[in-house]
């Protein structure tokens, strides 16, 4: 059983930048690929980004790439999402999820995903 805890949402205005985190419980954090998702009020959940269990492979969503990036400390068993030049489009529940496989790839279902955070709310304003 894997617990994740979200946090590092808020609001912040348009160009800023903003840190998540997830916590994961327990001692097998690296047997995890880990993902991140958001979803918009009336939207679909919609994949992010996604690091593979080591840290050598990650994948963003075209939205976000060259803005955001996905990075992975196994010993402390965390994942982060640090997100820059943040734009009103960026406003969202964004969660975390870990999957038990090597890697995951942004075709990869949502329902694949073994465990979900809570969600943190991040708003930018424009």
């Amino acid at each position: 059983q894997v617990q994740l805890v979200e946090s590092g949402g808020g609001l912040v205005q348009a160009g800023g930048s903003l840190r998540l985190s997830c916590a994961a419980s327990g001692r097998t954090f690296s047997s995890y690929a880990m993902g991140w998702f958001r979803q918009a009020p009336g939207k679909e959940r919609e994949f992010v980004t996604a690091i593979s269990r080591s840290g050598l492979s990650t994948y963003y969503a075209d939205s976000v790439k060259g803005r955001f990036t996905i990075s992975r400390d196994n010993a402390k068993n965390t994942v982060y999402l640090q997100m820059n030049s943040l734009k009103p489009e960026d406003t969202a529940v964004y969660y975390c999820a870990a999957a038990y496989r090597t890697i995951v790839v942004p075709s990869t279902p949502a329902d694949e995903y073994d465990y979900w955070g809570q969600g943190t709310q991040v708003t930018v304003s424009s």
